[in-house]
């Protein structure tokens, strides 16, 4: 690969680090030079940089002041034919492929820097928050695109839930993401195609391709919950179960049975009481928990369930 070649690609990373703040999923974000906000972003070097997460860490510091925890990667996303991921500017416009990283962390601290912040998820995805009313234009815009053809149609129905046969995926966050794009249901869509949406669009756009690269980070996160104890990567070190229940519903969006909930909890011994009661819960004392961690002799770990409210 000749990084001068106006047919060369260039490699960029882009990192999705989220978090709970206030009972909400929030993800860090950078301004963009269009206006909208962005993913931590970086142009990988393979004569500077030593490995791709070296140098992912190094500018995520240096856009943002956080420093990363645990990174895993997600993704690579370079398709051709769609104006994200953006070309590079000039005159080589130099196809550019990214590689995204999702890393969580159970502190959103403040003092970012360069006008980084934390933004809540469901702003880019308010329909992927089953607890609140669905917007009823959406699954009408989506009928009328399809226009009788039964192939769109069966899509549209089953990612969005549209009758009461097709039952909602949570994790199915990128396919629905991908549909509204084809729809030209998405803000990027329009942008890509260098034409201003006619109507207003459900959530807000991202930079380049970072919203795709965002909702399979969330589609990742909400599979990963089912069978690995992410959670606790997200919470801090002593909760409630009260607590614990409102970042599950935080990141898969749906509302939970608590008693269910609970009990699940205690079936896969993930945690242990400590002894201490919180009184930040606004109402009675609330028993304090702590996260035993994984089993030393299997390092096995179960998820845990999602008993969603009828």
């Amino acid at each position: 690969m000749t990084q001068g070649a106006e047919d060369g690609v260039r490699i960029g990373l882009s990192a999705v680090v989220m978090t709970l703040q206030t009972r909400k999923a929030v993800v860090l974000t950078t301004p963009a030079e269009d206006g909208a906000r962005a993913l931590p972003f970086g142009p990988f070097d393979p004569a500077r940089d030593r490995t791709f997460e070296r140098a992912l860490r190094d500018f995520v510091t240096a856009q943002t002041g956080f420093r990363l925890g645990f990174v895993e990667q997600l993704y690579t996303f370079g398709d051709a034919g769609r104006a994200s991921p953006r070309a590079t500017p000039g005159p080589g416009r130099r196809r550019e492929v990214s590689v995204g990283y999702l890393a969580l962390t159970p502190d959103a601290a403040e003092g970012q820097v360069h006008d980084a912040r934390w933004d809540a998820v469901f702003d880019y995805f308010p329909w992927e928050d089953r607890r609140l009313p669905a917007a009823p234009d959406l699954g009408e815009r989506l009928i009328a695109w399809a226009d009788g053809d039964e192939a769109r149609l069966t899509r549209a129905r089953s990612l969005f839930a549209l009758t009461p046969d097709h039952r909602w995926n949570e994790e199915r966050v990128l396919e629905r993401y991908e549909l509204l794009y084809e729809a030209r249901l998405a803000s990027e869509a329009w942008r890509d195609a260098g034409r201003p949406a006619p109507f207003p669009l459900p959530g807000r756009p991202m930079a380049s391709d970072h919203r795709r690269i965002l909702a399979t980070a969330l589609g990742r996160l909400r599979s990963k919950l089912k069978y690995r104890p992410v959670l606790f990567d997200l919470t801090p070190g002593l909760f409630t179960l009260s607590q614990l229940q409102a970042g599950a519903e935080a990141v898969s969006g749906l509302g939970l049975h608590k008693q269910n909930f609970r009990r699940g909890v205690e079936r896969t011994g993930l945690v242990e009481p400590t002894g201490q009661m919180s009184s930040a819960t606004g109402g009675r004392p609330a028993e304090l928990f702590r996260f035993k961690g994984v089993d030393d002799q299997t390092g096995a770990a179960p998820g845990l369930s999602l008993p969603a409210q009828r």
